[in-house]
């Protein structure tokens, strides 16, 4: 199997500006994402960036790396255009690999590659685990999906979805024993096939796109089927706050 991971990297971020170049262990963010993905068996890692900064670091340290429109409403649209800059064919497989999540583990993107390939009804695989609270389940920045008994998604909310209705009657926040799937976390790292992305920039944002904020909802309101799988490692969270940072900028001395 043959698969091409891009990694999309802003440099403008309201809560961390120059997100992919702060340092993590004499790195910046974007090499160790970078790094990260090299370690699967991607026939090719690419950084898709709209800043020279990035683009020059990424030369710096020896990845492959293309400029692309700094107007892309996503990271979807971003991907769509390195694709049509690589001159990807039809069924080329994609991953897309977040550019901030240096703890990212290879075998999740490796995995998410494989179920793409072996799921020929889907235009799209990504991954989940199991919300471990109840605070968790109710944090709106924590995506939860729900899936159907062939690990497709029915929907993927901020909400806490399905919704655990006398659990969550009175007022303490006590998780329910888990029903044979549980609560599920949405992974952000994502398979598509080239000519997926070429349809998806043609769409207009969905309404339940635009209400949760989550551009795959405008996959489903387009009747594509995603394939959904739990990881087969545990994912860290990626970097969006300081309080991110500072933990895996930890993580990563306690290692070395």
């Amino acid at each position: 199997m043959s698969f091409t991971v891009v990694i999309p990297a802003r440099h403008g971020s309201s809560r961390l500006p120059g997100k992919p170049l702060l340092d993590i262990g004499g790195k910046p963010m974007v090499q160790r994402v970078w790094e990260q993905a090299c370690r699967s068996s991607a026939e090719r890692v690419v950084i898709a960036t709209d800043d020279q900064r990035i683009l020059d670091a990424a030369a710096e340290f020896g990845a492959d790396a293309v400029m692309t429109s700094a107007d892309h409403p996503s990271g979807t649209d971003r991907l769509q255009e390195v694709a049509y800059q690589l001159g990807l064919a039809a069924e080329a497989i994609v991953v897309n690999v977040q550019g901030d999540e240096p703890l990212i583990p290879p075998p999740v993107i490796e995995q998410v590659a494989a179920n793409l390939a072996a799921c020929q009804n889907a235009g799209i695989a990504t991954l989940c685990e199991l919300v471990s609270s109840a605070e968790d389940l109710r944090n709106p920045n924590i995506v939860k999906v729900v899936t159907n008994a062939s690990s497709e998604a029915l929907y993927f909310s901020r909400a806490a979805i399905p919704w655990p209705r006398d659990a969550f009657a009175g007022p303490d926040l006590v998780l329910p024993a888990h029903t044979q799937n549980g609560w599920m976390r949405h992974i952000g790292i994502y398979a598509y096939r080239a000519s997926f992305l070429h349809q998806f920039v043609a769409w207009s944002p969905a309404p339940i796109e635009q209400l949760e904020q989550l551009e795959q909802l405008r996959a489903l309101y387009n009747g594509i089927t995603i394939h959904v799988a739990p990881a087969c490692d545990h994912v860290p969270p990626g970097v969006d706050t300081e309080a991110d940072l500072e933990f895996v900028r930890t993580f990563l001395a306690a290692q070395q």
